[in-house]
């Protein structure tokens, strides 16, 4: 196992809280893990991070008690440890916390807090107890204000999320493990875990927190443990390490640049214009133009109305006001319409709008364009299962799709996978205008890196080939993505969107400024000087 830096000199002496030695587990021919080693120590934050099918989940699984390993041990404070059920790890002090929360909303606070542990008196619930219990337990990280009785549906996500730890710690976790916290979360929800992390640290919990964004990673964690391929490649202390050397380790090769730049023609033909266009809610009189050779970015908080137009330039949603220019074709028009005038979209909401997961892979990319797979005359409609095939693994090979083969279900793909699919339909659709909403959401590093290294090729052609360069609409949440892809950024503030400025003129804090109300752009003005 490749390691770039060990425990120190006090961790060593340490018995670590949490370990796990040469852990394998296999689901029939295929290997998830193999002989994967792990310790966490009391009161330290381990960082678990991989690309999407390196054995995260699998190892977490274990760690719960849903999966029992093929091989291997495990030890809880110098402890055996080997949970049969998810009810015995939570027994032994180890807790889960899922990206896909495992409350029952229709139960209270506090019955959600004790489910499965009642404290009980014969056949009767001791309810004065499990009252205090979560009293106590919501007091610890912050939460007094929450009454232990209230229905959890009426909360809100970031505080249902609070109450799954308050569950944890409320029966004497030691070992709490995060999946992905803060996918669905705001800027500040996401301060207010790591403050109530770091107060669970102090306690001398070991904390596990898996995550896809280094950047989160860095911020929060101790130490760092790679997986790739189902084994162990390397552990690191966070403090002085690289975004680009953990990258590396993560997808088995050099990154050089995880943000490439190819020369770009930022003056090329507004391809698309978009003018005063509000739809029924949002957006309110925006006004954009995207150029062939450019990368114009969207940033803006949650529900500020970015999709919103994005759906409404792609005929998804019904506008109200305004007009969009596309080419030579004015108005609003249908998806389909927009499809074959040249334009292709990757919705943020890939599992129910954006993919068809009951259909194959070869499906999902050539339903947009079907021309060229079939007979001619009045079998043109026809689809060749030869012709697609071929079709559909030029593409799979185009954008590293990795599957067994174009016939495979959309639904057995990892999530990095699946939306490599959406950006090859657009591909095999040939299309000049690119509208991408939040294309990495919830993918792995590895992922990121391949669709930034397309985005990037896109937009810069190829003179060679006289392939021309694409126009590209991206929104997108994470500030580092915007500022390290895109050639201008506009922020969407309330319906609202401002100038796109060149994205020499942004930095984070001053996007989130503008998101936020704080400050307004002006025409050619540098939002710094603002």
């Amino acid at each position: 196992m490749r390691v770039l830096l060990v425990p120190t000199t006090s961790e060593a002496k340490l018995i670590a809280r949490l370990k796990m030695a040469n852990i394998s587990k296999s689901f029939g021919a295929t290997r998830a893990l193999v002989d994967v080693g792990l310790e966490a120590f009391p009161g330290e934050v381990l960082a678990l991070v991989g690309e999407n099918g390196a054995g995260k989940s699998t190892l977490k699984k274990i760690l719960s008690g849903a999966h029992l390993p093929d091989s291997g041990q495990m030890w809880v404070d110098g402890n055996s440890y080997n949970p049969k059920t998810p009810q015995a790890a939570r027994q032994a002090g180890i807790a889960m916390i899922y990206q896909e929360l495992s409350l029952a909303p229709h139960l209270s606070v506090m019955e959600n807090i004790v489910l499965g542990v009642e404290p009980t008196v014969g056949p009767l619930v001791k309810w004065g107890e499990v009252y205090r219990r979560a009293s106590e337990a919501l007091h610890e990280i912050g939460l007094g204000d929450i009454d232990p009785g209230m229905k959890v549906r009426r909360l809100s996500l970031a505080r249902q999320q609070m109450v799954e730890i308050a569950r944890a710690i409320a029966f004497d976790c030691r070992v709490l493990v995060f999946d992905e916290p803060t996918s669905s979360l705001t800027s500040s929800d996401i301060k207010h875990l790591f403050a109530l992390i770091r107060r669970l640290k102090d306690r001398g919990i070991s904390v596990i927190y898996i995550s896809h964004f280094l950047e989160e990673v860095k911020e929060i964690s101790d130490r760092i443990l790679v997986l790739r391929d189902g084994a162990s490649v390397g552990t690191a202390a966070t403090m002085g390490a690289k975004a680009s050397e953990i990258v590396s380790m993560m997808v088995g090769r050099e990154v050089e640049q995880l943000y490439p730049r190819s020369p770009r023609k930022l003056d090329g033909e507004v391809l698309l214009e978009v003018n005063k266009l509000s739809g029924m809610d949002k957006p309110t009189a925006a006004s954009l133009e995207i150029k062939r050779g450019t990368v114009t970015g969207i940033s803006g908080l949650i529900g500020a109305g970015r999709t919103e137009l994005m759906r409404a330039i792609f005929g998804l949603d019904q506008i109200k006001d305004g007009e969009i220019k596309f080419g030579v074709f004015r108005g609003a028009a249908k998806p389909v319409t927009q499809w074959s005038r040249g334009m292709g979209m990757v919705s943020e909401d890939r599992k129910h709008e954006g993919l068809a997961l009951n259909l194959s892979i070869a499906d999902n990319i050539t339903l947009p364009k079907l021309s060229g797979l079939g007979l001619t005359g009045w079998f043109r409609r026809l689809v060749l299962p030869s012709r697609q095939k071929k079709c559909s693994l030029q593409w799979i090979n185009k954008v590293n799709i990795k599957c067994s083969g174009p016939a495979a279900s959309v639904a057995s793909l990892s999530g990095g996978n699946q939306q490599k699919v959406a950006i090859a339909r657009l591909f095999h659709a040939d299309v000049d205008v690119w509208l991408l909403d939040e294309p990495t959401r919830g993918i792995d590093v590895g992922s990121k890196a391949q669709i930034y290294e397309l985005i990037n090729e896109l937009a810069a052609g190829d003179q060679g080939s006289g392939r021309k360069p694409k126009a590209i609409l991206l929104i997108s949440s994470y500030l580092p993505e915007l500022l390290g892809v895109c050639d201008e950024i506009a922020v969407m503030d309330r319906g609202r969107l401002s100038k796109a400025l060149p994205v020499s003129q942004w930095d984070e804090h001053k996007l989130m400024m503008v998101a936020t109300g704080n400050l307004k752009t002006e025409k050619g003005r540098d939002p710094r000087n603002l």
